[in-house]
């Protein structure tokens, strides 16, 4: 009987001391994975240093694909705004004898403004068009002496009523031609001397849009060659630190370590090239284009809204962007390179 009890009293101290360890074991397991993280952090910055001559140059080479995709992105950017603001600014001009009256003009607005491609009409008597040519030339004395009231009585006579159309599409206006060449009004009252200014400005938008489509295209050619190249370097860099530690290597498998710990140190190192190079690559860009953004706006270019992104909240974003895309590039590019080794081992 006292045996039975002493029995039971040790299975339940047991039980007690089972259920203690298990816990002890649970919370030394967290403790060993944030210990493992730690070292394969630390192993990975001292492989950095260690193979530093090739971790600069694949740094390098990821930097500089990182530029060029930053620069085929802001380059297709700007030409495409910039051609969307050189349409904007377009507008037709249909020139009417001189000394068309004001009725006349709005009664020929009303027709054209049937089109639904019309964004805004305005018409200009001789009159009006002789002030503006004035005030043009305010400045210029030699016409100014010679306008006295027979001159501008012979130049109003002379200058043509005028009507100004901005459209909403460029590409399209087959609709308004047809009403300029076929309604009666029109015929009666466009000067046939001046023909419409239909085509003004469109050889320039359609050489920016082309410049648009040839920047973003081979940018990305560009890119993608700069993308092989740094994978294929970071790939040999990491290939070439296993080789080296192969030894290390193999020791850490007869242990027992498991492939994470070994290939986490590689991911490591790789990842470290990418985040340096998001960084340099990310200062080098936001300072490159704040140089030459007053030169491009001098030539008309459109930069706001790329200025906009990188003077405001946005740019942390664009910095983050950088940083993780070296990081993608450095991890995958480690990943394959180990995955290889550790298949063969």
């Amino acid at each position: 009987m006292v045996e039975k009890e002493n029995k039971v009293t040790k299975e339940k101290k047991l039980k007690k001391v089972s259920k203690k360890s298990l816990k002890t074991m649970q919370k030394n397991r967290g403790r060993h994975i944030v210990r493992d993280k730690a070292r394969v952090v630390k192993y990975g910055t001292k492989g950095f240093g260690r193979n530093i001559w090739l971790s600069t140059a694949a740094t390098v080479v990821m930097a500089i694909t990182l530029i060029i995709l930053f620069v085929t992105i802001v380059a297709s950017v700007i030409l495409t705004n910039t051609a969307e603001m050189m349409k904007d600014k377009i507008d037709i001009t249909i020139y009417f004898k001189p000394n068309t009256s004001q009725t006349v003009l709005d009664d020929l607005e009303d027709t054209i403004r049937k089109d639904p491609n019309i964004k805004s009409v305005e018409t200009s008597t001789s009159k009006e068009e002789y002030d503006k040519f004035m005030a043009e030339n305010a400045d210029n004395d030699d016409i100014l002496e010679i306008m006295d009231e027979e001159m501008t009585e012979i130049m109003i006579g002379k200058m043509q009523s005028t009507m100004r159309i901005k459209v909403y599409d460029v590409d399209n206006l087959d609709s308004i031609k047809n009403i300029v060449e076929n309604d009666e009004l029109f015929k009666a009252n466009t000067d046939k001397e001046m023909a419409p200014t239909y085509d003004v400005n469109r050889a320039e938008i359609g050489t920016i849009t082309s410049w648009a489509r040839i920047a973003r295209t081979g940018g990305i050619i560009l890119a993608v060659v700069f993308l092989v190249i740094s994978i294929l370097i970071i790939f040999s860099t990491i290939r070439m630190a296993i080789f080296s530690r192969r030894e290390e290597i193999y020791m850490m498998n007869l242990v027992g370590a498991d492939k994470g710990f070994v290939r986490g140190p590689f991911l490591v190192e790789a990842e470290i090239c990418g985040m340096i190079a998001g960084i340099v690559a990310g200062v080098v860009s936001y300072f490159g284009f704040k140089f030459l953004s007053p030169k491009l706006a001098g030539y008309g270019i459109d930069v706001s809204q790329i200025n906009n992104i990188l003077e405001s909240n946005q740019l942390v974003l664009v910095f983050l962007t950088f940083i993780v895309a070296g990081v993608l590039i450095g991890r995958i590019s480690a990943r394959l390179a180990v995955h290889k080794y550790l298949r063969k081992a």
